[in-house]
């Protein structure tokens, strides 16, 4: 054991993301034939369950550390793979409802071995599932020494003789010795483990302190109502007239009882229908002087009529730049704003409108949602990042002119759905300003997608409006359901994602540091030459 202190002294306490680079190396160090934890991972690991993350410091050296998150073992099948348990390193699928603490690595730098570090660990993870009041910690331990024996014995005879002591096994020998008991060998447990051949033995640590608690009530649905306005846009004489045909849509979402009521993007542009024709820069411009107003009329329906709502979007105007936002409007009173990332040519080209840089995930009532604001819908990216980030449900806001439009935005739409097994609802603008510059036509066929299989609507579709028609879509979806679909759907793709082979990593941007640089300064009173 290396050291040269006079006074060593040894900490155990839960990792933090300082401590990354410490358990990359050590990673490296103990498993020099396995891809290490991406930071991605490790910072997630935190972010779900902080305590079971621990790491053992002598002298302010890591030495050693164990990962582990808490599961409702009803949930998996007996034959589970690691990757499924540990969420392929992510362990979003942490349940602090669950009554299992299910360990998933532990690491002990091969020079400090003779210091028990192991069997502190260990200690260490009792005295958590203890304190939590959980009734065992399970492990799916490795099998080392197998591919020893593996042309002379089956691996059934070969743990047994671990058990009997007529093998020794560092694992096995190890995790019995600290009052481990084998439940069951599961194969495929660890594709990359050569070494055990892939096999594992599920061990159980009894909490005899557990303290049952009443029966837990099964969670078996978390139904969620939506509504989209497939809104008609025309000519008004002022924002009372526009506030009195937005409201109505709002009553008939609170008359049937919707969570959330979902409007199109650029909502408000009927506003300029009263206003004196100006270029659209400057139309653009005019209506950001609407914002206070907007807040005020939706934050007060959203409390009126006890329900959230994505008011469309809106054009803003932050240090001296226009945004396309959308606003969400929670019943509590509370609301929040998610920025149009990617913006079209035409919104850059006529509005001026700059892109946002931060896309975000929201929490609700009715638990974490995304808004994608029309065109953004098309870059997967950003749904995966919502849906990696916790959302069950995408509002995507679009405005189209004709077919063509529509189509991308729709037939991206019900792709996110399924991609990421999310529900994804949009809503659309129909009818024509012919006042107000590129804002003549609107196509429109709003809807509520779901994933495509067995527990969901046939052709994922829960509803659908009529083509180029104002008038609402609802449907009832369920969160629950959803959260069962991407454990043990007929295809999974969010666990079957090759995490070795991709990812999708956003870089830490604060809002609106990029403003178009490829392009010219955008002058609203310019001529539409300049930008030919």
């Amino acid at each position: 054991m290396p050291s040269d202190h006079s006074n060593p002294s040894l900490e155990i306490r839960p990792l933090s993301l300082k401590d990354y680079k410490s358990v990359k190396a050590l990673q490296l160090k103990c498993f020099p034939d396995m891809e290490p934890y991406e930071y991605r991972h490790f910072r997630s690991q935190l972010k779900h369950f902080n305590d079971g993350q621990m790491g053992v410091f002598f002298d302010g050296k890591l030495i050693g550390c164990s990962n582990s998150l808490i599961l409702d073992l009803d949930e998996y099948s007996a034959d589970h793979t690691w990757e499924e348990i540990a969420d392929d390193g992510f362990i979003r699928n942490h349940d602090p409802e669950g009554d299992t603490l299910y360990g998933i690595e532990v690491m002990v730098d091969p020079e400090y071995r003779d210091m028990k570090i192991g069997r502190r660990i260990y200690e260490e993870r009792m005295e958590l599932c203890r304190r939590l009041n959980l009734r065992r910690i399970l492990v799916g331990g490795r099998l080392p020494n197998y591919h020893k024996h593996q042309d002379k014995m089956d691996i059934y005879t070969y743990v047994r003789s671990v058990m009997n002591k007529k093998l020794y096994d560092p694992v096995l020998t190890f995790q019995l010795q600290n009052d481990f008991v084998v439940k069951r060998i599961i194969r495929d447990y660890l594709e990359e483990d050569t070494d055990s051949c892939g096999y594992a033995a599920l061990l159980e640590w009894t909490n005899f302190e557990y303290q049952a608690q009443e029966p837990k009530q099964r969670i078996t649905s978390m139904p969620v109502r939506l509504c989209c306005v497939q809104y008609q846009m025309r000519k008004i004489s002022s924002f009372d007239e526009f506030a009195t045909h937005v409201e109505y849509f709002v009553d008939v979402a609170s008359d049937y009882k919707s969570d959330f009521v979902l409007f199109p993007e650029l909502l408000t542009t009927q506003l300029l229908s009263f206003h004196e024709e100006k270029r659209p820069g400057l139309a653009a411009r005019e209506l950001t002087t609407y914002t206070d107003r907007y807040i005020e009329f939706f934050q007060d329906m959203a409390l009126s009529y006890n329900i959230n709502i994505i008011g469309g979007s809106h054009f803003t105007l932050e240090k001296d730049n226009v945004f396309n936002v959308s606003y969400l409007f929670r019943r509590d009173g509370t609301y929040e704003k998610q920025y149009k990332i990617h913006i079209t040519p035409d919104e850059s080209l006529w509005w001026g409108v700059q892109p946002g840089s931060i896309p975000k995930v929201f929490d609700t009532d009715r638990g974490k949602i995304a808004i994608n604001i029309c065109y953004d819908v098309e870059f997967p990216e950003m749904a995966r990042y919502a849906v990696d980030n916790g959302a069950n449900i995408l509002f995507v806001p679009f405005c189209t002119d004709e077919r063509h439009g529509f189509t991308r935005v729709r037939t991206c739409a019900q792709a996110r759905a399924i991609e990421n097994q999310i529900y994804v609802a949009m809503a659309g603008t129909t009818g024509n300003i012919p006042s107000v510059e590129n804002m003549a036509i609107q196509y429109a066929q709003s809807a509520i997608f779901t994933p495509s299989d067995f527990p969901f609507s046939r052709d994922g579709i829960a509803a659908l409006s009529d083509e180029n028609t104002e008038m609402v879509v609802l449907a009832d979806i369920d969160t629950e359901v959803l959260r069962r679909s991407r454990h043990s759907g007929t295809v999974m793709p969010l666990k079957d994602r090759r995490g070795d082979l991709y990812s999708v990593q956003f870089r830490d941007l604060s809002e609106h540091s990029r403003v178009m640089p490829d392009d010219p300064p955008f002058d609203p009173e310019g001529d539409e030459e300049e930008f030919e």
